[in-house]
C-alpha cells in the first residue's frame, strides 16, 4: 500500500473517526432492520408494520449498499487509501436509491408529514455527499493514495 505523500491535518483524523462511528451506527440500523421479529412488528404502529411488510426484497440489498461501503470507506480513509472514494460513491448510490424509493414509491410523507420523515434521511444524504467530497479532497491534497 502506498503511503500518501502529505500528512493529513488533525481534523481529518477526527472527522474520519466520526465517519467510522456514523457508519457503524448505519450498519447497526441495517442489522436491526433485517432482523425484525414478530415482537418488534407487533410493537409497530399499523402503518409502520404494513409499510415494513410491503418492502420489496431488493430493499435490503440497497440498504446494505448504503451502509456497508460507507463503513469500508471510513476504514479506507483511516488507512489513507484512495479506495475510500469509490466506496463512498457506492454508498451514495445506495442512499439515493433507498430514499428515492421510500419517498417516491410510498405514501410516507402523506401519512406522517414531511417534518417527521424528511430531516433524518436528508441528513444521511448530506453526510453521504460530504464523505465522498472529503475523500476527493484527501486524494487531491495527497493525504490518501
Amino acid at each position: 500500500m502506498n503511503i500518501a505523500s502529505q500528512r493529513p491535518p488533525r481534523w481529518f483524523w477526527v472527522v474520519a473517526l466520526l465517519l467510522l462511528l456514523w457508519s457503524a451506527a448505519g450498519v447497526f440500523a441495517y442489522y436491526a432492520h433485517m432482523t425484525v421479529d414478530q415482537k418488534t412488528l407487533a410493537a409497530m404502529s399499523a402503518y409502520d408494520r404494513a409499510a415494513y411488510l410491503r418492502l420489496p426484497v431488493w430493499f435490503g440489498y440497497v440498504f446494505a449498499l448504503a451502509v456497508l461501503p460507507a463503513l469500508a470507506g471510513a476504514v479506507a480513509l483511516l488507512l489513507r487509501s484512495k479506495f475510500a472514494w469509490p466506496l463512498y460513491a457506492l454508498s451514495l448510490i445506495g442512499v439515493i436509491v433507498q430514499f428515492g424509493w421510500v419517498f417516491g414509491a410510498t405514501d410516507l410523507i402523506a401519512a406522517k408529514g414531511a417534518a417527521a420523515t424528511v430531516p433524518f434521511p436528508l441528513m444521511i444524504f448530506v453526510l453521504a455527499v460530504v464523505q465522498l467530497w472529503l475523500a476527493g479532497v484527501a486524494i487531491r491534497r495527497r493525504w490518501i493514495s
